[in-house]
Formats: structure tokens, sequence, C-alpha cells
């Protein structure tokens, strides 16, 4: 726990980028050089601390967002190492959602690749300050200059370069820091454990005065005082770099840029000095802000003497302990023994176990303070984006948004007596990944399960027959597609019957209209007290948000749609809230069905990287896909092409680019947006899901 006033000394950093750029063997040399790991673990040997899932280390990738903490020259730094591919984005969203500032790695060659800009533009949202890692220096194909670029273009930011590269590829041996004009080399023997400083070569200085003024200049835009020494031509010292430098990354005007190779063990120990010098620590960021009791705004500052307050950002389960609640304490003191009140469900929790996270080893302490990531053991109701705080208070922080699955599996179980086990572990994910949903189809009966992609049901599959040992027979992955409308209708509801001694009715008029595409559902009531009372609108509201997740074409949820209530009436004796809510279903229903309905489909953003050779054979592959070919970019004598396509064309993608290009093309995949189907093929797909 840090101690009063220590909270100076506390970063809680993320580190985050493309799949493959080097995220995990980054975050284990930081492990190795603070001295929390005794030997390196390697992601290719499946032996990395940090993936520490048998699907991590079976795929070689990162699945779940893993939490440890280490020291620092005294500075105690809490990480959380998040996945890369698209599939896991919610894990990544839900990580920044906590952290105070984060370590962006980029690949040498790669450069700014898709998911780097999903995750680049997640940390923008919630306004977190950074810092760039050009990893993979020591690759063939390694190129600082072209990243630096690609940052200021792709991502629109502004990299402060604060060391330039000694070589490259093969030849790369250190960095030369501009800020103390030093050479940095890592010596082998030692596994980069020893850094060796020496003066910089003579074949350098130029690369080296040229750079560091152009770093000066850039802080001079944000600091006063460089700006008069820049001026008056007089040197700026190292320590009034380092300040300028940490207030523009703290204000979001700059993003230092660093480069090493994680894997050749150089470059990561200044880096760790970085994420001390310019990220975070909890005072530096704004106090937490959230709603009251009466929807007013109330703030909490990172004060072990305010009142408590949390924020649950991850639930985790797995086959042997009670549920593990990760949470941020972003004011006063937790303890062990608590009872504590989540405003959100309206319901108390008493602490009973609290524990610090290193990866999957677990470490019981008795409090946890302002400033602390940790979990709770035990928690009964609450889930994913509620809010802990002190029992009599009240506050709700501003919880997370979670992207619409796209890729659905049906599922069932083996036999009879399997069907209860497998109830209870689809429960317990999607309980822990609010990006996993289950659904019963009402027509065929089947339970489908949800998911970002292929690869995220695949692993939730393999979790399912592995890890919890259920018994279930899985089917092909299914586009999940959605319905809308396209006309005004209006439909009345009327429920009017008799119950034993007690009537029941409800009567409601509604409208129904389309919105533009990602808009949602809105619902809105026109109707007078004396019409319909108030206390029935909840239920009606209810009954319409329910039914829009059965459409009239094949049952998948209606979206982009806002009704409006405008008309009914109301019995004083026999009116319920279930005969409104049943009313407005049977108002929506026919509503739904006339006002002309249409399939929407999950549209993907491709991004594919090939060689100039075969450009013309991806691009006919795409447009067998009914893809939209965006944009083509030549970098060096490859190609990247970016298109849009929809979900349904692109199973098997990965074969059939491999076998157009002899297999040397790749390709990133991740959701648009929805996009209406063209009638003939709505009309096939209405067919063949209802198995005419």
């Amino acid at each position: 726990m840090a101690e009063k006033n220590e909270l100076s000394i506390v970063r809680n950093i993320g580190i985050m980028a493309h799949i493959d750029a080097g995220k995990t063997t980054t975050t284990e040399r930081i492990l190795y050089y603070t001295g929390r790991s005794y030997k390196l673990g390697e992601v290719h040997d499946g032996n990395a601390v940090m993936d520490w899932m048998e699907q991590e280390q079976d795929r070689g990738i990162t699945i779940t967002s893993a939490a440890t903490s280490c020291t620092w020259k005294s500075n105690k730094i809490n990480i959380i190492d998040t996945p890369g591919h698209v599939d896991f984005t919610v894990e990544v969203e839900r990580s920044l959602r906590v952290l105070d500032g984060a370590v962006a790695v980029f690949c040498a060659v790669g450069g700014v690749e898709p998911q780097s800009e999903t995750v680049w533009r997640q940390a923008e949202k919630y306004g977190i300050p950074r810092i760039a890692f050009i990893n993979k220096m020591d690759r063939a194909g390694a190129d600082f200059e072209r990243v630096v670029t690609m940052m200021e273009e792709r991502l629109g930011t502004n990299p402060a370069v604060v060391q330039i590269p000694v070589g490259k590829e093969a030849e790369f041996e250190g960095v030369i820091d501009l800020i103390e004009g030093k050479m940095y080399t890592f010596d082998e023997e030692s596994l980069g454990q020893e850094i060796i400083v020496n003066e910089i070569p003579e074949a350098y200085r130029d690369s080296f005065t040229a750079a560091h003024m152009v770093l000066i200049e850039k802080l001079a835009d944000f600091d006063d005082e460089i700006m008069e020494n820049f001026l008056e031509d007089t040197p700026v010292s190292a320590t009034e770099i380092y300040r300028a430098l940490r207030k523009a990354t703290l204000e979001l005007n700059v993003v230092p840029v660093l480069c090493g190779s994680a894997f050749k063990n150089k470059g990561i120990q200044p880096l760790l000095d970085s994420i001390i010098h310019y990220l975070p620590s909890p005072l530096d960021i704004p106090p937490v802000e959230g709603l009251g009791k009466e929807d007013e705004m109330v703030s909490r500052k990172a004060d072990e003497k305010e009142k408590m307050s949390a924020l649950i950002f991850k639930l985790m389960s797995d086959a042997y302990v009670e549920n593990l609640a990760f949470i941020r304490v972003y004011s006063g003191i937790i303890k062990v023994g608590d009872k504590v009140f989540n405003p959100v469900k309206k319901k108390k929790e008493k602490i009973s176990k609290l524990i610090r996270l290193h990866a999957n080893k677990r470490e019981e302490v008795d409090t946890l303070s302002a400033g602390d990531i940790g979990a709770v053991i035990g928690l009964k109701f609450s889930t994913t984006g509620d809010t802990l705080c002190s029992s009599g208070d009240y506050i709700i922080l501003e919880s997370m948004d979670f992207p619409e699955p796209v890729i659905g599996v049906a599922i069932e179980a083996k036999s009879k007596a399997d069907e209860k086990k497998l109830e209870e572990t689809l429960e317990k994910i999607a309980m822990e990944d609010p990006s996993f949903r289950i659904a019963k189809n009402e027509e065929t009966g089947q339970t489908i399960i949800s998911g970002m992609g292929e690869l995220h049901l695949e692993i939730i599959v393999d979790r399912l027959l592995n890890e919890f040992k259920a018994s279930a027979n899985v089917g092909k992955p299914q586009v999940s597609y959605k319905e809308t409308i396209s006309a005004t209708a209006e439909a009345e509801g009327k429920f009017d019957q008799l119950t034993g001694a007690k009537g029941q009715y409800g009567h409601v008029v509604i409208t129904v209209e389309p919105l533009g595409r990602g808009e949602g559902v809105l619902f809105e009531s026109n109707v007078k007290e004396d019409q319909i009372p108030g206390e029935f609108l909840g239920a009606i509201e209810r009954g319409v948000r329910d039914s829009l997740d059965a459409g009239p074409l094949i049952g998948y949820p209606l979206t982009d749609i806002k009704v409006t209530l405008i008309g009914g009436s109301y019995s004083e004796e026999e009116s319920t809230e279930m005969a409104f809510g049943i009313s407005s279903a049977m108002a929506i229903r026919r509503a739904a069905v006339e006002a002309k309905p249409l399939l929407l489909e999950p549209i993907m953003n491709l991004e594919i990287v090939s060689p100039d050779e075969y450009l013309g054979d991806v691009m006919n592959d795409l447009s067998s896909k009914r893809a939209k070919v965006v944009g083509v970019d030549a970098v060096d004598n490859l190609q990247v092409v970016r298109a849009h396509a929809p979900l349904a064309e692109m199973f098997g993608y990965s074969t059939s680019l491999r076998s157009a290009t002899q297999g040397r093309a790749n390709f990133t995949m991740q959701f648009e947006k929805y996009d209406v189907v063209q009638k003939s093929r709505a009309d096939e797909i209405i067919r063949k899901i209802r198995g005419i």
C-alpha cells in the first residue's frame, strides 16, 4: 500500500499495442529488470509470466489483461499488459478506463498498424498521457524515422523524440539520450542488466545536435522558460527539459518517443526511467467525478482521508475460486471486513478478502488505498462497471461502453444431465466478459453465444470444454445480423383480460420511425398524465425494449429505431405494470412489421499488407467478397490495401489470402459498422435461416 503522501511515487500504467509488436516481451523485461521475475520469460517458449492462461501459451498471444506491480528506483509501478488482438479490444477498453498513463509499443518494421490506431483512440477517449516505445529495432526492415512520421500522420499526434537509435537491424547497438547527451549500450553477458554509458561517437554528433534542437523547439511551444532560452540561444539544462517534457506529456501536448529491442534486452531501463519521469501519478490526474444521489456531479480526490470510492473494471472466474473483482481505488481506503455500498445495484457488499495481483499469483493484503489497483474476492451482486463506495455514501463513477458482438455460434449440452452445468458456466463467462452474450433463439430453441470474432469465440469454447470441463456440441460460426426499419408506422396494443378476481388492463398507441446508422434505440413519451399515469411509463419502456430484441424478419435485434408513445388509456382499478408491458410488446410487434423492416449486417474494416506482385490477385479476391476498397498505399515494395467487407464473406479469409499470395500477405480485421444488406441477398439469408 502506498503510505500517506507517497502517491507521487505510484504509476498506474498500461502496455498497449497492435498484436505482435512485443508488448508482453517488453513487460517481461520490465519485471526482470525491476527484480519482480528472476528469469526472462519468453512468449514463443510459452513461459511468459504475463501470458499465464493455457490458451495464451498455446497461441503466443495475450487474451486477458494481466495485472502486476513492481518497484523501480523506489517508485511503485502497477502494470496492466493488455491484449493486441482486435477480438479482445474490450479488455483494452476496460483497462484504460482505470489507468493513469500508458506505454504504446510500436514495431519498428510494421509501424502504426490498425490495432495500434484503435488502442490509441481508446486512450485519447479517456485523456490518458502516453509515451511511445519503438520496439524490434534489431529486426530486418526496422526504420525509426518512418514510425515517428507514421505516428504524426496516422495518429495525428505530436511525437517528442528523446532517444535516437545507434545502428539498426542486425547492427542495432543501443540508444543516444537527447536529454543527457550520452550513448547507452547494454551488456549482452549480463542480459542487458549492465548499462554502459559512453560519450556520443563522432559519427552521430550531427544527428544528435539536429535531434536535440528539434526537441527543444518542440518544447518551446509549450514552455515559456525554454522559449526564452531558445530565443536567446542559451543552453537548456537536462532538469529544465525533464520538467517541461513531463508537463507537456501530462497536458497531452506531446508523446515522448523511445526505442529499443525488448527481445535483445536493449532499451528497457531508460523506458522505466521515462515511465517515472513523464507519466502521471494518481496526484497528477484530476479528482474522479461521478453522479450523486440527486444526479448532481460529485468529485473525490486521490487521498486516503477522502470517502472511499472504487470502480470494478473486470470480473474473473475460474473453475476453483469465487469471483475475483478487479478494482481501482480512486479515493479513501478499503479494508478487509468493511461493509461497502454498490449504488448501481443498490446493494451492500462485504469485503471478505483483498488481494494484490502478480499475473495469476495472488498476495492477500489487509487494505487497498487511493491509487491502488487490486482485487476483491467474493462480491455477491457487483458486476463490471459498478462503483463501490463507503457505506452511507453515494457516488456512481462513469462506467464503460462495450461494443456489440458481431459473430455467434450455436451451442448445446451433450446430454440432459450436462444442461445445468453448461448454463452456469456460460453465465460465469458472460459475467466476466461484457463483450460475450448468450441468447435463446425462440424459433429453434437453440442457445446462441456471441462474441467479437472467430478467435474470441474459439477461446471461449476452449475454456468451456477444457478449463470448466463442460460437455457441449458447438456449431459453426454465424454472423450476428441486426434488423431495422425504413418507414414510419403506428400501431396499437391492448391487453384486457380477467385473471382471477382482478382484471388486467393496458392500452398503448405508439409510432416507430427509423434513425441513422449506429444511433441505437430511443424511447420517448408524448402522453399526458391523465391518459397514462407516469408510474406505468417504466413498464411500457421495458416492454418496448424487450420486444426489440427480436425483429420481424428472422428474430435478430432491432436497432436504429425511435419509439414514441403517443396515446393509450388506463383503468384505475385494473391497470397493472404487467398489462402495460404486454400491450406495448403487442404494439411494437405490429408496428415493426408495418415499418418496412430491413436486414443489417456487420461490415469489417480490413487492412491487407501484400508484396507488389500480388496486388491484382488481392484485389480480385476482395471484389469476389463484396468488399469496397477505400485506399491503397505503397510502402517500400509492399502495398497496403484498406477495404470494407461484410463479415459474412470473411470466414476463412486467411486461407484464401494465403493461396492468392503464396503465403506472403497478411491482414488485420476489425468491426467498422452495421449496414443494410441488398434486398436479393437479404432474401437469400432470410430463406436460409428460416430453413425454407
